[in-house]
């Protein structure tokens, strides 16, 4: 009975937790839109992209710079020289020597700054990562939908194609019963013929289509068929948008860290004006060991203008970096403007365009059981069958832009991905 009880109180926690994994693990799983890839299979195409591969790089190339930036530049120098005295007098020749050992000293005012200047640049380094991310995020977003339409444009013409193909038989048949002249068959294998035409060249797109995600993401791995999600309406208000949208924007914070950079800069070389003084320990072997000389130096550059005007140089550039900074700050607020609207916009658009697709495809049946029946003519039929396609393909690619201008919205706000928890890259 004890050890019995003992299992009781062992598995009842393991099957809690084994719930809960089960239950994360589910809810993890469809969290995932169905008309995108998998984030993970997202997280890595990103990590295995050309932009967000080089950002990684340059990171820990400002990483490795800012250890030169906290130990500086300077190093100790070592200097040694070896002469003969010749004493005319007496016709004595005594060999001298001597040795110094010599270092620049940074002013403790500029360790600070170099300091700073580190950790800027590494921050600037951050966020050029995190933009590449979320560029690369953006492109793949862009071919991921161009696929789809792709692909929605052959299921649509292939759809097509069937039904033209049922109709010519139907034609020939009628033909065959003498209810139909001739022409009308020709009309119809040609209609038919038309469309498989553009259902082949539609293909064609899709191949080029997937080929273009598989080289530049090789970790998306496309589906066979992939149903579009049902435009949704955007929740919250534009102010809402817009602060998420700004506050997370890597671009901006790049651009904020870049003028940073640049005033830390400018201030070292307003420092710099004052040279760092050179302090040396001198020993000297003389009068052939007679004399032995120790001391100590100090060594000052004097600069005549050039140092000066470097650093007004340097000021000037922080100033473009400045304007740079509020020019991206504009811009961006302009692109969150034109990005809500679009995803508003869109989704207005696909309500349009499926109301007046369900209209014009219930008539294009109508018309198609009036030519079976015999009381419509051929020409009518086809005629209506070619403005339901038009108006189906209207209606998919409504569809499929306010899906993408929804989620590239959700991407700009950081909503979409996971962005923020993926900066991390492998070692």
């Amino acid at each position: 009975m004890i050890s019995t009880k003992s299992e009781n109180r062992l598995t009842w926690p393991c099957l809690l937790i084994i719930l809960t994994i089960v239950s994360g693990t589910t809810h993890a799983a469809a969290s995932d839109p169905t008309d995108l890839p998998p984030t993970s299979q997202v997280i890595s195409a990103l990590n295995q992209n050309l932009l967000v591969l080089n950002a990684n790089s340059g990171l820990k190339m400002e990483l490795a710079n800012q250890r030169k930036w906290n130990s500086g530049s300077y190093e100790f120098n070592l200097r040694a020289g070896s002469s003969q005295r010749n004493i005319v007098n007496t016709g004595q020749k005594l060999k001298e020597w001597d040795v110094a050992l010599e270092r620049p000293l940074r002013l403790f005012n500029k360790v600070g700054i170099d300091e700073n200047i580190g950790a800027a640049s590494v921050a600037r380094a951050e966020f050029a990562l995190g933009d590449a991310r979320h560029e690369a995020s953006r492109q793949l977003l862009r071919q991921w939908f161009a696929w789809q339409r792709e692909q929605t444009q052959t299921e649509l013409w292939h759809h097509q194609v069937e039904i033209l193909e049922q109709q010519a038989k139907m034609t020939e048949l009628r033909v065959k019963a003498g209810d139909a002249p001739r022409l009308e068959l020709n009309q119809a294998k040609a209609a038919a013929a038309q469309a498989s035409v553009a259902w082949h060249q539609a293909q064609l797109r899709t191949q080029l289509a997937a080929t273009d995600i598989s080289r530049q993401f090789p970790s998306i791995r496309l589906p066979e068929k992939i149903t579009p999600g049902t435009p949704q309406a955007i929740g919250h208000d534009f102010a809402y948008w817009k602060a998420h949208i700004m506050d997370d924007s890597h671009e901006l914070g790049l651009a904020q860290e870049q003028s940073h950079v640049q005033q830390l800069l400018a201030e070292r070389s307003r420092a710099d004006q004052i040279p760092d003084p050179t302090v040396g320990l001198r020993y000297s072997h003389e009068m052939g060991g007679n004399e032995k000389v120790t001391g100590v130096y100090l060594t000052m550059p004097l600069s005549f203008g050039h140092r000066s005007a470097t650093a007004d140089s340097i000021a000037q550039q922080a100033a473009i970096a400045a304007e740079q900074a509020a020019f991206v700050a504009h811009r961006l607020e302009q692109d969150v403007v034109a990005t809500h609207t679009q995803a508003v916009k869109s989704f207005e658009t696909w309500q349009q365009a499926h109301e007046a697709a369900q209209a014009i495809l219930s008539n294009a049946e109508l018309v198609a059981k009036a030519y079976r029946l015999g009381e419509s003519s051929l020409s009518d039929s086809l005629t209506a069958r070619r403005i339901a396609l038009e108006s189906s393909l209207t209606e998919h690619l409504a569809q499929l832009d306010a899906n993408e201008a929804r989620y590239r919205l959700q991407l700009d706000a950081h909503l979409l991905w996971a962005l923020d928890d993926s900066n991390q890259m492998p070692e």
